[in-house]
């Protein structure tokens, strides 16, 4: 590293103090009182506060302390449920601050992220995540994973000139990099900054509003009328003000608010049971009326692990079992079920684990890969078939390696075993066929003629029509230690095709199907190729037939809103978009009376996540930029929680539309009394007085309303 002498120290704080720390701005300092505030955006609440202020001036002790004291009780509690919930998401959060390795001083150090600045030059290789915005300076076989920001879960080559970004991981080779950007002025920052505007009110508070304004209407109709009545009739004018004030207090139910809140509130805690944490909780009942769920596709229908889904070796095709990291799964010839303890195809997974430079391992019951996602689903095709990486690479010690480039389009390794050298190679099928002369079928080796080529070539792009990633790997032993790429791959034994895809979550297909029968429409919206878009969705039984072409991103930008909104009535799938075009989407949606949630764990969904009704954010996988857009955070990351979770938010509706019946119906009569009682009584025979309305229904009617609240 000595060419690299990077900033001094002094240097590197006077630039800390002008660009400020490495980090995305947070406006959590004000999170208490934007809580607070959201408690008084129910027009009810409003009206509580007008009769309270009524009371006050009729000197009316009793009623101004009891209506204040009821509107302090609903406040308070809508505060604390959605405090807890958001305490609950900030727990999602890493407590340890993440490190990077700069040069400081000509000297190699381990830093804070926070504390990188502009200029710094950051050394990074496989399984480091980006710290900050740069460009590489210097590379060996560099590739990033860039699916947070993109939606496309290949691996990105990089070459000298290459930005990297802020939040992405290094999957293969490494790198000295240049800073450029650092907090809000990276491309993370930049997304971050688009989803922190004003929140929209939810549906139902947009219906409750309206409720709050019709009954205001009716009380300041009624006071009126009363007004005109009592002075006709040569009532005192305070006398009038206090029977305005009954009138006030009858036209609105006091325990709408609380008990929409209880209800609210017990819905939360049934969901955060499920998994699933609302942050603002009126998103609970959003829930239940959401009519449109755009979809991410990885990460959140898919694994975001590449997997092995096909074989073919020995002229023999092969499917095997089992979705992610995870090793567990068969392999299936017809659908009988292989045994792999003799199976003659152990070369090819022999191959797959010693020519890799990826890493699996399990800590706590979950398997964490390090590398390129494309080795990892090969070593665990390997611990499939009952191979260990540590032990093959004690019996097969390496000794040389030719990396994998973009020209050469595969990669070779050399293993010392039992006095000569094995060598494995893997990479594009035609450029390993090109340079294999032998193949092996059933454990034997014989000569590979050109037709077998040819037909090789054609499970190839069968594979890849199924959008299938597709490997070739080969072998072949040598006595002498000559260990050029010219005389290590030629005269290779083709060993066999591994047709990999990011798959489908198990339980995906059930919970599409489901929200189907409910009446609830699925889109997905990735930034994936149209042809893997399209296979998943009829994977998972998204799309049918007709439906089942993607629409790209480049095609949405030709299209006028008029020109889209009857596209989205055509289709259901949407591939390479971005999050300006996730953004559009959701709009359009929302313009034609949709209510509209949208799932996603990437930074590029935030945006979309905001501006939907309902965000829906994964909690393992998802980015803090994710989550912090989101209304609601899968703890388990299972797209089938959503279900349960919109199962929840159903019934919630359902007894939100019970209660707020029962509670208008009472106070509708409790008018009907007071308008009869002046009308034809004198004032001191009044049948009801303000304070006498206010105990009604905050006990009386309130205890039964709440029982259809937690129904």
């Amino acid at each position: 590293m000595e060419k690299y002498t990077g900033l001094s120290l002094e240097n590197a704080q006077k630039a800390l103090l002008t660009h400020g720390f490495n980090e995305l701005t947070s406006k959590k300092q004000f999170i208490a009182l934007k809580i607070l505030l959201r408690q008084f955006q129910s027009f009810i609440v409003w009206i509580l506060v007008a009769a309270a202020v009524i009371s006050y001036i009729a000197d009316e002790t009793v009623n101004f302390w009891a209506i204040s004291f009821v509107i302090t009780f609903v406040v308070i509690l809508g505060f604390f449920q959605e405090f807890r919930a958001e305490k609950a998401m900030d727990a999602l959060k890493k407590i340890v601050e993440p490190m990077t390795h700069i040069i400081r001083e000509g000297r190699l150090a381990a830093v804070e992220v926070r504390h990188v600045v502009p200029e710094d030059i950051l050394i990074l290789e496989a399984g480091d995540k980006i710290p900050a915005d740069a460009e590489v300076i210097e590379e060996t076989s560099l590739k990033t994973d860039e699916s947070i920001l993109t939606g496309e879960s290949i691996p990105v080559k990089k070459q000298n000139g290459s930005k990297i970004f802020a939040g992405t991981q290094i999957v293969y080779g490494k790198c000295v990099a240049r800073v450029k950007a650092t907090g809000m002025k990276t491309e993370l920052g930049k997304i971050a900054s688009m989803i922190q505007e004003s929140e929209d009110l939810t549906p139902l508070q947009k219906r409750m509003d309206r409720l709050g304004k019709m009954l205001a209407v009716i009380a300041v109709f009624a006071c009126g009328l009363i007004l005109v009545i009592g002075v006709f009739r040569g009532a005192e004018p305070l006398d009038m003000l206090i029977v305005a004030l009954a009138l006030a207090v009858a036209a609105v139910p006091e325990g709408l608010p609380l008990t929409m809140t209880l209800s609210l509130s017990f819905g939360m805690k049934k969901m955060a049971e499920k998994n699933a944490v609302i942050r603002r909780m009126m998103a609970v009942e959003t829930l239940g009326s959401t009519t449109v769920i755009c979809t991410d596709k990885t990460g959140t229908l898919t694994k975001n692990e590449l997997t092995v889904q096909k074989l073919w070796s020995g002229g023999k095709i092969i499917s095997v079992t089992g979705a992610g990291y995870r090793p567990k799964g068969e392999f299936r010839e017809n659908g009988q079920k292989e045994k792999m303890s003799v199976h003659p195809y152990m070369d090819l997974f022999r191959a797959a684990m010693l020519c890799n430079n990826a890493e699996l391992t399990e800590k706590e019951g979950r398997f964490e890969p390090v590398g390129d996602p494309t080795e990892v689903a090969l070593i665990t095709l390997g611990k499939k078939a009952g191979l260990e990486k540590d032990k093959l690479n004690e019996q097969f010690s390496r000794v040389e390696e030719i990396l994998f480039t973009s020209a050469r389009k595969m990669m070779t390794t050399v293993h010392r075993h039992a006095g000569a050298y094995l060598v494995c190679c893997k990479g594009a099928p035609e450029e390993i066929l090109n340079k294999c002369s032998h193949i092996k079928e059933h454990g034997k080796v014989r000569k590979l003629t050109q037709k077998e080529k040819e037909a090789i070539l054609k499970v190839n792009h069968t594979f890849a029509k199924k959008s299938l990633r597709v490997l070739s790997l080969a072998e072949k032993t040598v006595k002498t230690r000559q260990f050029s790429a010219e005389n290590l791959e030629k005269g290779l034994t083709f060993l066999g095709l591994a047709g990999m895809m990011d798959p489908p979550r198990p339980e995906v297909r059930e919970a599409i199907q489901t929200c189907k029968k409910a009446g609830i429409r699925i889109i997905m919206i990735t930034g994936d190729q149209e042809n893997t878009a399209a296979a998943i969705a009829r994977q998972i039984g998204l799309s049918e037939k007709e439906r089942g072409k993607a629409i790209t991103g480049k095609t949405l930008d030709t299209l006028s809103d008029q020109e889209l909104e009857k596209k989205l009535d055509e289709t259901d799938i949407f591939a390479r978009t971005h999050s300006e075009h996730k953004m559009r989407l959701v709009s359009i949606l929302k313009k034609k009376g949709h209510i509209v949630a949208m799932t996603g764990d990437g930074v590029n969904d935030a945006p979309a996540l905001k501006k939907a009704d309902i965000g829906i954010a994964m909690g393992i996988k998802g980015t803090d930029v994710a989550r912090e857009a989101a209304d609601m955070i899968l703890q388990d990351d299972d797209f089938a929680t959503i279900v349960e979770a919109v199962k929840e938010g159903r019934r919630i509706y359902e007894n939100i539309e019970k209660f707020t019946s029962y509670l208008i119906s009472c106070n509708l009569f409790e008018i009907i009394i007071l308008l009869l009682g002046v009308l034809f009584f004198p004032f001191e025979l009044l049948p009801l007085l303000a304070l006498q309305i206010l105990l009604i229904n905050m006990f009386a009617e309130e205890f039964p309303a709440v029982g259809l609240g937690v129904d």
